[in-house]
């Protein structure tokens, strides 16, 4: 017989990883994050209320999770991978080329720092509410807000959309 908790944590997997790639910006330490993330989901599975969403949980378990491996991984640095993708300028773009567009965006939240970016992700990709945001992240929704809007006239002025 199918496990609803089972069933609902697998369809969030995607979710995960995009969250977990907006904050390490690697997908080999993505992936540990979001196996960490079901690890440790799966073992504190009673303590998840089931009247609220399952992505907020979700997505604190995985916050405190980077948070953890940072914290250990301090004095060795940031680990980078190298993306597939070429190295798109946003000023020499076409402004009618859609495809070109998105990636200048995604480069320009991909340049954000990981306060702001961590919010864009949550907000914006994930579609979550402030106050949502707010619980994962442990931080007043104002600072959600404020976040959000710094880090929207940031990406408008790499990205010249101003």
């Amino acid at each position: 017989m199918p496990d609803c908790f089972h069933t609902a944590l697998t369809e969030k997997l995607p979710n995960l990883r995009r969250f977990a790639l907006s904050l390490c910006r690697s997908a080999h330490i993505a992936d540990d994050l979001v196996q960490i993330t079901v690890e440790r989901a799966l073992v504190a599975r009673k303590s998840f209320d089931p009247s609220s969403r399952i992505e907020s949980w979700l997505f604190r378990i995985l916050k405190n999770a980077w948070i953890d491996m940072t914290r250990k991984q301090k004095v060795r640095g940031q680990e980078l991978d190298i993306h597939d993708a070429p190295d798109l300028g946003g000023k020499d773009s076409h402004p009618g080329d859609t495809r070109l567009m998105v990636a200048n965006v995604l480069k320009a939240v991909d340049q954000l720092p990981l306060e702001q970016r961590e919010v864009v992700v949550l907000v914006c990709f994930e579609e979550l509410s402030y106050a949502e945001a707010a619980d994962i992240l442990g931080i007043p929704k104002g600072t959600i807000m404020s976040r959000l809007s710094r880090a929207r006239a940031a990406i408008a002025a790499m990205t010249g959309i101003n």
